[in-house]
């Protein structure tokens, strides 16, 4: 039950469901294509995917100086259900 509840409150926020939905139609972006993206600092928006992150609904790839995230494919199927619906 405190998984459920982690995650509910991970997607609870307007700014990291814009991440996702995002995500969900790019496949994959960087910290500052997203923040650009959901008009949000770089600063803000790596504190969300970090929430996201820690859910298991976001992987990370470091590929320079630069961190690129996407959906997990192994993200809880909560997690699945509810971005389907936003």
């Amino acid at each position: 039950m405190k998984n459920t509840e982690r995650i509910l409150k991970a997607l609870a926020n307007r700014r990291r469901l814009a991440i996702v939905r995002y995500l969900r139609d790019r496949r994959e972006a960087s910290v500052g294509e997203i923040a650009e993206a959901i008009r949000l600092s770089f600063r803000a928006t790596s504190k969300h995917l970090i929430i996201l992150l820690a859910v298991d609904i976001l992987e990370k790839d470091q590929r320079s100086l630069q961190m690129y995230y996407r959906l997990s494919d192994d993200r809880p199927k909560l997690a699945t259900q509810i971005i389907t619906m936003v």
